[in-house]
C-alpha cells in the first residue's frame, strides 16, 4: 500500500479550503471501492503489485499478463463500483447522510469518466478490445482520455483541487502514450512465450500483427498460405535464429 505525493498535496489544500471532513469521507469511500477490485482480483488469483492512494481515488496495480481473459478484467473492474454502492446503501440505512451520498455519487461519476487511469478508461478499453485490435484499442483509449481532459478544462469552473487532479491524470495519460510501443511488444511476447487456450479464432490477411486481438487465436493468410500466430511471432522474437 502506497500513498502518492499528490494525495498529501490535495489533503493540505483541503485543510486550507475548509473541506478536510469531505476529503476524509472521500478517502474512506475510495478505499471501500478499491476493496471491491482487490477482492475480485484475489478471487481470480491475479498478482497484485500494490494499491496506490491518489487525490482522486485509488489505483490497484497488477503484475499480471495482458492476455488474461477480458471477462475476468471486466468483473474485477465493476466490483469496485458495486462494492462501493452496496457499502453506501447499507450505511445510509443506519445513518442517512446526504453528505456521504453526494460524495459517493461524485466518486462514481468521476471514476467512470473515460480518462486513463480511471475505471471509465478501463471499461472503454475492454469494450474497444471486443470490437478491434489490442493496439488500436490502447491508442483510442489514450486519445479519448486526452479529449475528455481537454473538455473538462474548458468547461468546468476553476477549482484548485480539481485542477491538481486533472494535472496528475494528464501526466499519467502522457506516460501511457510513451509506453504504448513497449506495452504492445509485451502483448505480443506473451502470445509467443505462452500457450493460451483461446476458443475464438480470427483470420488476418497479410502479416500485420497490429491487427491481433485479445481473447483470440490468430491465423495469418498471405499469398495463398496459412501461417500460425506462433510462426509469425517467432520471426519477431527468435533472436537466436536472427543471429544465424
Amino acid at each position: 500500500f502506497k500513498i502518492h505525493l499528490f494525495y498529501y498535496v490535495a489533503a493540505f489544500v483541503s485543510v486550507f479550503t475548509g473541506n478536510f471532513k469531505g476529503f476524509l469521507i472521500f478517502t474512506v469511500i475510495t478505499l471501500i471501492h478499491e476493496c471491491g477490485h482487490v477482492g475480485a482480483a484475489l478471487y481470480y488469483k491475479w498478482k497484485i503489485e500494490k494499491v496506490v492512494l491518489l487525490p482522486f481515488g485509488a489505483l490497484t496495480l497488477f503484475h499480471e499478463k495482458i492476455n488474461r481473459p477480458l471477462r475476468e478484467e471486466f468483473i474485477i473492474l465493476i466490483m469496485g463500483p458495486l462494492v462501493q454502492i452496496a457499502f453506501v446503501y447499507l450505511y445510509l440505512q443506519f445513518d442517512y447522510n446526504e453528505f456521504v451520498l453526494n460524495y459517493s455519487n461524485l466518486i462514481l461519476f468521476f471514476n467512470l469518466l473515460p480518462i486513463y487511469p480511471l475505471d471509465g478508461s478501463k471499461l472503454l478499453n475492454i469494450f474497444l478490445n471486443k470490437i478491434t485490435s489490442f493496439k488500436r484499442s490502447h491508442l483510442l483509449t489514450i486519445y479519448i482520455s486526452l479529449l475528455t481532459v481537454a473538455f473538462l478544462l474548458l468547461n468546468v469552473k476553476f477549482n484548485l483541487i480539481f485542477t491538481l487532479i486533472l494535472f496528475f491524470v494528464i501526466i499519467k495519460v502522457i506516460d501511457e502514450y510513451k509506453n504504448h510501443d513497449s506495452l504492445f511488444n509485451k502483448f505480443l511476447l506473451e502470445r509467443y512465450t505462452n500457450n493460451f487456450n483461446f476458443k475464438k479464432r480470427k483470420i488476418i490477411k497479410g502479416r500485420k500483427v497490429s491487427k491481433m486481438k485479445r481473447d483470440y487465436q490468430h491465423i495469418f493468410y498471405n499469398e495463398g498460405k496459412y501461417t500460425t500466430e506462433k510462426e509469425i511471432l517467432r520471426k519477431r522474437f527468435d533472436f537466436t535464429r536472427k543471429m544465424w
